[in-house]
């Protein structure tokens, strides 16, 4: 894979980037009114989301950092965005195009102070695996085989930036209006910003390996703070293939259920039990081991559960909550989906909305088992999703709904569920992390 030999890092060379490729989008969007002409309309536009989807991402896997964090998100979104964007945006979450050994050694030294060879028996300064936010590279110290992350230079610095050319964009997208839209963008930029605090991501690393120690067929790494610094995160390096390229090929059914189990398990136990969670579930954040269990990787990303917001939201997981009118019109409001400012059509279309969503999103908790492999379950749900994303009416409504904790606690629940799906996991227990 060709390397990078600079990151552009100012805020007027990442947002000339990002102008160039909008005209490149320019570009393509003449090519598919002319393709309108002697196509069918899904073929011209087929050709123009593939053709805009490699373009937005060359850009962005230049600039790498939250521009290119962002379009890892969007990959995760499968009933909305367009299948172009899912398979290209994907790639931002293990296969980006690494920094050249000259820039590894460089920043480095910046970030440390030392170099690679002043600190490791051997570091190999070609990357073995490079994502948004920074690359990985195999070293060796202590007799042990170790992984050494390393963050892009620049990327901490740009954050704020980056959100506010990529602002436009997800307003538009997610048909974002009104005055308290900030609210969401905070959120995204406070987490982005823990994202690249690695000696926080030490912290919470250790925290979780400890508590979630005891769930069966769960691995994690062991972190080295002497070899690590706010920029540069040293552990174990952990053996096994990614989860995409494992659910690929996998026909045993047994091994499919005992890594469900385990990553239902991982997930649901820090969700009830220690009220913060891995806000971060795509396949480049696990690996399977060779002895077919789950090994967790990369806790920058964590999400703090308040009480406030957990007691409601798993309250309207009940079948006989979302059935009671009353009580489950007050936990809307509650949790902030109906705004007191409502319209009379407002609060109707809503209230609809949602009893549709957690009706069909709530079934796994209904249940004492469920098969995550049942196509059926995730056709519905992708169903819902285009639907509502192509609703006329809802675009003509104020989108900005629930409180910002929904942000990452869907991305995860929905990242999730496509993981377990992808596993095609059936029989997996719901409350088994309570025996933990």
């Amino acid at each position: 894979m060709k390397t990078i030999d600079n990151i552009p890092v100012s805020k007027i060379h990442r947002a000339s980037k990002l102008v160039s490729t909008g005209a490149r989008v320019g570009v393509n969007y003449l090519k598919y009114y002319g393709d309108k002409l002697t196509k069918t309309e899904l073929e011209a536009r087929s050709r123009l989301n593939e053709n805009n989807a490699e373009d937005i991402y060359d850009s962005l896997k230049q600039l790498k950092g939250s521009a290119l964090k962002v379009a890892q998100m969007l990959s995760m979104e499968k009933s909305i965005m367009p299948q172009a964007y899912v398979e290209k945006f994907s790639l931002a979450q293990f296969s980006v195009p690494p920094l050249s050994p000259p820039l590894v050694i460089k920043t480095f030294k910046n970030y440390f102070g030392k170099l690679p060879n002043e600190l490791f028996d051997s570091f190999n300064t070609t990357s073995v695996n490079a994502a948004s936010i920074g690359q990985v590279h195999e070293a060796a110290k202590y007799g042990k085989k170790l992984a050494v992350k390393i963050q892009y230079p620049g990327v901490a610095e740009s954050i704020a930036s980056d959100l506010a050319l990529v602002k436009p964009i997800a307003i538009k997208m997610f048909n974002i209006k009104g005055k308290d839209s900030d609210k969401y963008f905070k959120e995204v930029e406070g987490k982005l910003i823990e994202e690249t605090n690695y000696v926080l991501e030490m912290e919470q690393s250790k925290e979780i390996a400890k508590a979630c120690s005891r769930i069966p067929n769960l691995l994690f790494p062991q972190y080295y703070e002497e070899l690590s610094s706010d920029r540069i995160i040293t552990m174990d390096y952990m053996q096994g293939e990614h989860l995409s390229e494992f659910t690929a090929y996998n026909t045993d059914q047994e091994k499919a259920n005992k890594l469900g189990q385990a990553l239902w398990d991982f997930y649901m136990f820090q969700m009830h039990n220690l009220r913060k969670v891995h806000a971060d579930p795509h396949p480049g954040n696990f690996l399977v081991s060779k002895e077919g269990k789950l090994i967790a990787l990369d806790f920058g990303c964590m999400k703090i559960i308040p009480n406030e917001f957990y007691v409601p939201y798993f309250e309207l997981a009940k079948p006989e909550n979302i059935n009671d009118q009353k009580f489950f019109v007050s936990k809307l409001y509650e949790l902030e989906i109906l705004r007191e400012d409502d319209s009379p059509e407002e609060a109707e279309f809503f209230t609809e909305m949602f009893h549709e969503l957690l009706s069909l999103f709530t079934q796994p908790f209904q249940v004492e088992t469920f098969d995550f492999s049942n196509g059926e379950f995730f056709g519905k749900i992708t169903e819902l999703g285009q639907r509502y994303s192509k609703s006329t009416e809802l675009r003509k409504m104020n989108g900005n709904r629930g409180s910002k904790h929904f942000i990452y606690i869907n991305r995860t629940f929905f990242g999730l569920y496509n993981l377990m799906f992808d596993l095609k996991a059936d029989n997996i227990k719901i409350n088994n992390f309570n025996g933990f």
